[in-house]
């Protein structure tokens, strides 16, 4: 029985989230039922990370036991075929029987762009999050750096959040300029949930000049979630990358899209 891994992006929007649902309405519900309907057998998918309602991804990776053997450009345009059309299979390719889309991953990357304008945006609504007055980016940037490294989280960490220890290494913490939007990038092991959002959140305080650059760590010292900012929106956070032993062989994931209008 083959292992397969498949490359995914979507578009959190359309969905409640990437883990199967009661009404079926979760990205891995789709992505089951259009492999099934494919092999006409069940299919039951493990992803890298699980998204929640309204985050997108344009760097999932799943893998899954197949019951038949098919090449993996049928496993892309087969899938495809009957995929819900806010996410799409971009690549298959047969993984070593010890493979785990999980367990095996090194690390994790979400990037989460954010429009600060005083007007909403109407174009890419639903992609970007949305601050009604601009930020200062050079000072969240000096705030996120304070959060590289192994640390208790628990501040940033949602109170439903089932991870067993609090304790993440973030390994990359940036802010900049990107297309007329602030653009967060973080990557770690694993993050808890909420995490970023929460992150995000207090960063924005300090970019509107709430809060001090140093008012990150006192937070994050206190291990108290009631003193970080509140959770931010889901629109503009992305699952972007997913690091793996470069000996597994998983193909390269396309650019993402440009996401701003620009004058020819």
């Amino acid at each position: 029985m083959p292992r397969i891994a498949l490359g995914l992006e979507y578009d959190g929007a359309a969905f409640c989230g990437w883990q199967t649902q009661p009404g079926g309405c979760g990205v891995q519900d789709h992505l089951q039922q259009a492999l099934s309907r494919f092999v006409d057998a069940p299919v039951e998918v493990t992803a890298a990370g699980r998204t929640d309602t309204g985050v997108h991804a344009t760097a999932q990776v799943v893998h899954f036991d197949a019951a038949v053997e098919r090449d993996e450009v049928s496993w892309v345009r087969g899938t495809n075929s009957s995929l819900h059309t806010s996410a799409r299979v971009l690549w298959a390719r047969a993984v070593a029987p010890d493979f785990h889309a999980r367990y095996s991953a090194r690390s994790r990357t979400y990037r989460y762009l954010l429009l600060d304008d005083p007007v909403a945006p109407a174009i890419l609504r639903g992609r970007v999050g949305w601050y009604h007055r601009p930020l200062d980016v050079e000072l969240m940037a000096r705030a996120a750096r304070e959060l590289v490294g192994e640390h208790d989280f628990s501040a940033f960490r949602d109170a439903q959040c089932q991870a067993k220890s609090p304790l993440r290494n973030l390994l990359e913490a940036r802010v900049e300029r990107d297309r007329g939007l602030a653009a967060f990038t973080f990557r770690a092991n694993a993050f808890l949930h909420h995490m970023i959002r929460n992150i995000v959140g207090s960063l924005v305080y300090v970019g509107a000049g709430k809060q001090p650059p140093g008012w990150i760590v006192e937070v994050l010292a206190s291990r108290d979630r009631r003193l970080a900012a509140p959770t931010f929106a889901p629109d503009g956070l992305y699952l972007a990358g997913v690091e793996y032993d470069p000996a597994v062989g998983l193909p390269a994931f396309r650019s993402p899209p440009r996401l701003t209008l620009e004058s020819p």
